[in-house]
């Protein structure tokens, strides 16, 4: 049986009404799945020319989670395409990469899917707030005219909760090389054979996209796992991951030009890890090999 529980809550003017940003934390640190609960109305929100006040509540799915310095965290909405409420689709076919902080500041980087004509204009773009959206406050605008604009800002939701399913367990911790931190590889080798689904929790993914590597802040990228292999004479256990998004690590996690992207992972568990990169500005694919030290966690 699966537990949702709210470990934080803000107001609309996101400060903490409920729960702590601690306890958040420490459940993203524990690979617990993320969904947060908003509230806004029709009219302010999705049509600001249409006469409906009808209040609307949401509850996104947060597949990509990160912990930056062992007590930040966001959230990433990494499956999702732009919705037109109440009809269907928007008109251009993207992914909405939606991304929320702790603190309820949020970003989008929009990566176009159709192949459409594009103006490269990478960099700082003018500010371009919606019409008529007093809630919505825009931060900053980055590579407008390109296939992947991405903009941070605050839209003030009428509340905010971070519901938590804190029900992972973590069965196997290595080093970068494959050292054994803690647990086992037969732990998780027995948990996958009887059907256990497996999550990820990977340190420093995402160093490379930082001017300084070595300064770049420490943190921990979690995904869910999807199919998995296990070599049994060679004791190597192998996964792809789901489609996951990198950001540059910070404190809030902002988007900025050519400080993201987009692909999947295939994991092992002596710490090999490639990674299938979408550059979101072309489209194009490359693979990246590394190592990493990983958390497997299972349920």
């Amino acid at each position: 049986m699966t537990t949702w529980r709210c470990a934080l809550e803000l107001d609309a003017k996101r400060n903490v009404a409920a729960g702590s940003t601690a306890d958040l934390a420490d459940a993203i640190g524990r690979a617990a799945d993320l969904r947060i609960y908003t509230e806004f109305l029709h009219n302010e929100h999705i049509d600001v020319d249409s006469p409906s006040r009808e209040r609307i509540r949401e509850v996104a799915e947060f597949g990509v989670t990160y912990r930056v310095d062992q007590q930040w965290v966001a959230g990433i909405m990494s499956l999702r395409q732009p919705i037109e409420l109440p009809v269907g689709f928007g008109p251009r076919s993207s992914m909405s990469f939606f991304l929320y902080n702790q603190d309820g500041t949020q970003a989008i980087a929009r990566p176009h899917l159709d192949g459409g004509p594009a103006e490269a204009t990478f960099g700082p773009s003018p500010p371009q707030p919606p019409r008529n959206m007093p809630k919505y406050h825009l931060l900053d605008n980055w590579d407008v005219g390109t296939n992947a604009p991405s903009q941070n800002f605050v839209y003030d939701f009428d509340r905010f909760r971070y519901c938590v399913n804190d029900s992972w367990r973590e069965v196997l911790s290595h080093s970068a090389n494959g050292a054994v931190v803690s647990g086992s590889l037969g732990e998780l080798v027995d948990a996958f054979s009887t059907g256990c689904a497996i999550k990820l929790g990977i340190g420093n993914l995402c160093a490379d996209l930082g001017a300084d590597p070595d300064s770049t802040s420490d943190h921990e990228v979690f995904v869910h796992g999807g199919s998995a292999y296990y070599y049994t004479d060679q004791k190597l256990f192998i996964i792809g991951s789901h489609p996951l998004v990198r950001v540059r690590p910070g404190v809030p996690m902002r988007y900025a030009s050519r400080g993201w992207d987009f692909g999947w992972l295939m994991l092992r568990s002596d710490g090999h890890v490639v990674y299938r990169r979408c550059d979101p500005y072309t489209l194009k694919f490359s693979d990246h090999v590394s190592h990493y030290a990983i958390r497997w966690f299972v349920r």
